[in-house]
């Protein structure tokens, strides 16, 4: 296992898992954790490990299996130590992580989870009788966006507005967060000074914040505002922050497309991201055609995973 993940793994995800798990993980060969990218647990299912392109079925001695009849089977108390542990056995204090259905670790580490849903007449008030979590390894890599920034930068105070369209698991949050930083901190070799950056960050993916801070490198002049809606998020950041750049994840809503908007229209440049394979499929979107209709991106840029994650198959300038 490469030294930066093995100290991840060591020092943030195995000490909030059951002692079970912890010691099932502890005994994996080194060679199989290599590009961990997601701990899959679900009661009475397979404890599963995913690799950027691999799904491992895990037995209760650490060993790899083929079959999923030899693989450890998730327990109900598995699930409720893991989540004492993650929560300091604070679970149901944590309202908006319940409603949201997941939490953030220590380090920027995302972890969803399901179960029964208790509503009111409007909305989710709370999961409980949690059944199957998600730890999802935070992947910050600093220069994920080297191949990218020569192209957002305009001049050495501005910035293009720029919609970023990938599939899921193609390395969109990874890119846009090494964005966000080189866009705060500024790029000597382009003679660019760096911006003020506000980041809506309504799923905690892209800071990935803990207790309210950012735990991944967002750059000197950003403000991140951590699980706002990113429509009232945005609007928000522009009236308390006057950033000059707003950065968001994954938009698709009609109210998502009216704030960025209105973002442009108050001079404030905007980069998102948008789930989708083409350019021609995300046209197709009817609650997305506002965006294309007044031209509001210079730069469209598709992902792939043709040569891993974050693989850049075309750019696209209008």
């Amino acid at each position: 296992m490469a030294n930066k993940s093995k100290q991840v793994l060591e020092n943030t995800i195995l000490p909030v898992l059951a002692p079970d798990l912890r010691r099932i993980i502890q005994s994996v060969p080194p060679r199989n954790l290599n590009d961990l990218v997601e701990i899959r647990a679900r009661i009475n299912k397979p404890l599963l490990l995913e690799q950027t392109n691999k799904e491992l079925l895990v037995a209760p001695q650490g060993k790899i299996v083929r079959n999923a009849g030899q693989a450890y089977k998730v327990t109900k108390q598995n699930i409720k130590d893991t989540l004492n542990l993650m929560t300091n056995s604070s679970l149901y204090t944590l309202e908006e992580e319940l409603k949201s259905g997941f939490l953030t670790l220590e380090g920027g580490h995302r972890v969803g989870f399901v179960g029964q849903v208790i509503r009111d007449n409007k909305s989710i008030r709370r999961i409980k009788n949690i059944s199957a979590l998600n730890i999802r390894l935070c992947q910050e890599i600093i220069g994920a966006a080297d191949s990218l920034i020569d192209s957002v930068v305009a001049n050495k105070n501005d910035v293009y507005n720029t919609l970023i369209i990938s599939p899921p698991r193609c390395g969109k949050t990874t890119l846009i967060r090494d964005l966000t930083r080189q866009i705060s901190n500024g790029v000597d070799r382009l003679n660019f000074k760096g911006l003020k950056v506000g980041v809506v960050d309504e799923r905690s993916e892209i800071g990935g914040a803990y207790q309210g801070l950012s735990q991944n490198s967002l750059g000197i002049r950003t403000d991140l505002l951590d699980r706002a809606p990113k429509a009232e998020g945005m609007l928000l950041l522009i009236r308390s922050m006057s950033p000059d750049v707003i950065v968001t994840d994954e938009i698709g809503s009609r109210q998502d497309v009216k704030a960025i908007r209105e973002a442009l229209n108050a001079g404030v440049r905007v980069i998102t991201t948008v789930h989708g394979s083409s350019l021609r499929e995300i046209k197709g979107r009817p609650s997305l055609e506002g965006l294309f209709t007044a031209n509001s991106f210079q730069r469209i840029v598709i992902l792939s995973q043709k040569f891993g994650p974050g693989t850049i198959e075309q750019i696209i300038r209008q």
